[in-house]
C-alpha cells in the first residue's frame, strides 16, 4: 500500500500525490485520475503498476478546486467531476504534471492516464519533454489536439463502444498520428479498464495493460 505525499508546483501550488513503490526504482510512472480524483480505484492501478518494479506517483489536480476529492461512479459524481475539471486550467494541470515528474527524476518516467487523465497522459507527450512514453486510455479530448507534435513514443487505447469518444474521432487521430499505435477494443465501453464501473470488461483491460506494460518496458530505459 502506497501513501499521500506532497508536492509543490512551479507557482507554489501544494498538492497531494499518491505514492507507490519501492522509492529506490530504477523506473517511475505518473498516473493520472480520471475525473472521479484519486480515488480507491486510482490507488489500485498505482498500487498494481508499482507492483512492476515501478516508482508511481498519482497525482492529486483536483487540488487546486478542490482537495480531497474521492467521487463514486454516478450521474452526481460525473457531475461533480466536470464541474472541478472546467475549473482547473490546463496549463495549470501541467505545472502539476510536471512537478509530479520532477519529484520522479532522473529516472526514465512514464506517464498513464484513463478518462481525463488519458487526455492529460496525451499533454505529457505533447506539452512537456519530462516523459520517455506516454500512454492513454479513453482520453475524450486528445482529438481536440491530435496534430500536435509528439515528444516520446505513445501509445493509445479506445473502446468500440465508447459513445463520448466515436471511431470517427480515434480515426482522425490515427490519420494525424499514423506513426502511434492506436488500439481500439470490440465490445469495450468507456471506462472499461475500472473494474468498479459497470462498463469494466476484463478480457480488454488485460489486453491493454499487457500492451501497455510491454510498452513502458520497451521505452523506460
Amino acid at each position: 500500500m502506497g501513501e499521500m505525499i506532497e508536492l509543490t508546483a512551479s507557482d507554489g501550488h501544494k498538492f497531494h500525490a499518491y505514492a507507490a513503490g519501492d522509492e529506490k526504482a530504477e523506473r517511475a510512472l505518473v498516473v493520472v485520475q480520471e475525473i472521479f480524483g484519486v480515488n480507491q480505484h486510482m490507488r489500485e492501478i498505482a498500487d498494481h503498476l508499482a507492483s512492476f518494479g515501478y516508482r508511481v506517483l498519482s497525482p492529486a489536480v483536483f487540488d487546486r478546486a478542490e482537495r480531497n476529492v474521492e467521487l463514486d461512479y454516478t450521474p452526481d459524481g460525473i457531475k461533480k467531476g466536470l464541474e472541478l475539471r472546467a475549473a482547473i486550467a490546463e496549463s495549470n494541470v501541467m505545472l502539476d504534471i510536471e512537478a509530479t515528474a520532477a519529484n520522479l527524476s532522473p529516472r526514465p518516467t512514464g506517464i498513464i492516464g484513463y478518462c481525463w487523465g488519458g487526455t492529460i497522459a496525451w499533454w505529457g507527450a505533447t506539452r512537456s519533454k519530462s516523459f520517455k512514453a506516454a500512454i492513454g486510455w479513453y482520453g475524450g479530448g486528445i482529438v481536440q489536439t491530435k496534430e500536435a507534435p509528439i515528444a516520446c513514443p505513445v501509445q493509445l487505447h479506445f473502446g468500440a463502444l465508447d459513445k463520448g469518444i466515436p471511431l470517427t474521432d480515434v480515426e482522425a487521430i490515427k490519420t494525424s498520428q499514423p506513426e502511434i499505435p492506436v488500439f481500439i477494443y470490440e465490445g469495450a465501453d468507456h471506462g472499461f479498464g475500472c473494474d468498479a464501473r459497470a462498463s469494466f470488461n476484463a478480457e480488454a483491460n488485460k489486453l491493454a495493460e499487457d500492451r501497455s506494460l510491454a510498452f513502458f518496458a520497451e521505452h523506460l530505459v
